[in-house]
């Protein structure tokens, strides 16, 4: 099994993250524009026991709903606890060069801007994670 060694900007905080991710993709919600001051954010989904805090001691932040690991000195978001499905969404940016292939595009519907690549866009969630198979025409 594949381990793979991440860690903040700042070197406080390590994770250790074990397996492959359950899939990759872009999340455009209001929730992740609003953690991360961004249009949309790169997001690989592991199973929660898959990713391991290594080193140091990140502290939990909830900006509308989700709540978000990050580093406490300098701020790098870590990963996303979603508790209720049994996943963690560890932030694409940790990954090494190459190891970020998003599948798809979700939440659409809250699009700053369109964003124009060969992958889906899915309004909201694809069925087979409880959405529908709506998807938005850029």
């Amino acid at each position: 099994m594949k381990t793979i060694e991440l860690q903040c900007r700042c070197s406080a905080v390590g994770l250790r993250v074990s397996g492959a991710p359950l899939l990759q993709l872009y999340c455009h919600c209001d929730d992740c524009q609003a953690a991360h001051g961004a249009a949309y954010v790169p997001a690989a989904i592991y199973p929660a026991q898959s990713v391991a805090i290594a080193r140091g001691a990140p502290v939990a932040t909830v900006v509308r709903t989700i709540e978000r690991m990050r580093c406490p000195a300098c701020g790098t978001h870590l990963f996303s606890e979603l508790a209720a499905a049994g996943v963690r969404s560890v932030s694409g940016f940790l990954l090494p060069t190459g190891e970020f292939q998003p599948q798809f595009h979700v939440q659409c519907q809250h699009a700053v801007l369109p964003v124009v690549d060969d992958l889906p866009h899915y309004k909201g969630f694809p069925a087979s994670f409880g959405g529908r198979e709506e998807f938005v025409a850029w």
